[in-house]
């Protein structure tokens, strides 16, 4: 039979397309070469209990991707080995567990690698994954014959009262119930990364145990007061509402406040510290004003007892108006000379003058006894002084004399202190001149003439004794030349 040239042409670009297309098919789908000769991959065997139902070519996974078949399931002196015929080029750590398990109820097993590290040597060529690192899942017809004979233990209508109750529980609680496992299986992960931590902490456990044992006494009465706390609360919910329900206006009502006071309340914070300061230093002095309070109220409710409840007209107290002049006398030691005291008359108000002005006589003395130089020093007890700064430091009070100068300068000590002077004009602060000495000459009272500081004679008659004058008391009160 003559064929026309054009349907030879027809033939061969057939038979091409057929070759091109079992060629795609054997080497890119079916993958022959890798299937009878082993191109591209590497064997590994796994030692198992039993073959769990897996067959060859079933599908090999790491990670959840698959990375090979398995080319052959045998006996091996009685023992199951599976040969897995891995991809080339997917580093697999050799220390790993191998797991058969299942797609389905109905079977189609595939093998999991499932890595303990990535950090051990990747797997090679002819190694060995031994049975203790392998598992396989229970045959389907041992677990449905454990169900079965749990179901037919259980009473028939046990069982119906069982699933309407577990319906009524667990119904439309899926995404629930989703959520605690998916929350259990992280828990059973993270305990799983901290196993060392969770390990010490069981096999340290014992001390913690002994001390809970030993303080048993109070946690229950701990247990016991939190058992009366939740009685009250309890008894008082209606109190307890109230004041939930009212909490949201109050806060708002003193957030109201504080912006009311944001422009004044932080002066006022910052003078309180200021108080709060002093108030820490002088702790002490005002826990004795507290405690002196009570009997400080007592006398001045005594004085006021005076004809209580009775009939008389005057009611009083048990008082003393005795005028006690300069007893004791004023203290003048220390303060300002007359002649640089200002006069009571003036209203201007300049500095004060630099330095301490305080009644400076002995600390024992009857003068001024409530005086700045008998202020207790809150930081040294025991120790008195006029002044801070002699209460921090070691200087010791001085005084300037005894106080009782009732002529002369008030100021006069021998201690070599010296007293405070007013700042340069400041009225009073220039000194008067000091008065003119005092010339002294006999006199001779007969003729009434004395020598003078020049070395002249001098007569003053008026100044002469006339014993021929008649004096009496009446004539001292008329004055002269009468």
């Amino acid at each position: 039979m003559h064929l026309h040239r054009r349907i030879w042409i027809q033939l061969a670009i057939f038979l091409t397309v057929s070759v091109v297309a079992i060629s795609v098919m054997a080497f890119g789908y079916v993958k022959l070469p890798k299937f009878f000769f082993g191109v591209g991959t590497y064997t590994v065997t796994v030692e198992l209990p039993e073959a769990g139902g897996l067959y060859e070519r079933a599908n090999v996974t790491y990670r959840g991707t698959e990375v090979g078949q398995v080319k052959q399931v045998k006996l091996n002196n009685g023992e199951v080995e599976a040969v897995l015929a891995l991809n080339s080029g997917i580093d697999i750590p050799s220390d790993l567990d191998a797991q058969v398990h299942s797609q389905s109820a109905v079977g189609e097993q595939y093998i999991a690698l499932l890595p303990r590290n990535a950090t051990s040597a990747p797997l090679k060529d002819g190694d060995v994954i031994p049975r203790d690192r392998s598992t396989v899942p229970p045959q389907l017809d041992t677990l449905l014959n454990a169900t079965n004979r749990g179901l037919e233990a259980i009473p028939g209508d046990n069982l119906k009262t069982t699933i309407d109750e577990a319906y009524l529980a667990f119904g439309g609680l899926g995404p629930e119930i989703s959520r605690f496992v998916n929350g259990s299986t992280k828990l059973a992960i993270d305990a799983k990364q901290n196993i060392g931590d969770l390990t010490n902490l069981v096999d340290n456990v014992g001390p913690i145990l002994d001390t809970q044992t030993d303080t048993s006494d109070s946690v229950q009465a701990w247990a016991a007061h939190l058992a009366e706390v939740t009685t009250q609360l309890k008894d008082n919910d209606g109190a307890v509402r109230g004041v939930l329900q009212n909490a949201a206006p109050a806060v708002h009502e003193v957030q109201a406040l504080f912006d009311r006071l944001q422009p004044t309340l932080p002066v006022i914070m910052a003078n309180l510290a200021a108080v709060g300061e002093v108030a820490v230093t002088y702790q002490p002095a005002l826990e004795q004003l507290l405690v002196l309070l009570p009997t400080g109220t007592e006398a001045i409710q005594a004085a006021a007892l005076a004809n209580r409840n009775t009939k008389q007209d005057y009611k009083g107290g048990y008082l003393s108006f005795n005028v006690n002049v300069n007893l004791p006398p004023p203290c003048t030691t220390g303060f300002l000379p007359p002649q640089q005291q200002r006069a009571a008359a003036l209203e201007d108000y300049p500095d004060t003058p630099p330095g301490d002005l305080y009644c400076r006589v002995p600390q024992d003395s009857t003068l001024n006894v409530r005086g700045a130089r008998n202020t207790p020093c809150l930081t040294r007890p025991g120790k008195r002084a006029p002044t801070a700064a002699m209460c921090e430091s070691d200087e010791v009070y001085v005084p300037l004399n005894e106080g009782f100068n009732w002529k002369g300068d008030p100021n006069a000590t021998n201690s070599g202190q010296a007293v405070p002077q007013p700042p340069p004009g400041t009225p009073g602060s220039t000194a008067p001149p000091p008065p003119a000495p005092i010339a002294a000459a006999e006199y001779d009272p007969a003729s009434g003439t004395y020598i003078g500081p020049d070395g002249q004679v001098y007569t003053q008659s008026n100044l002469a004794h006339d014993e021929s004058k008649e004096r009496t008391w009446q004539s001292m009160l008329i004055p002269p030349g009468n």
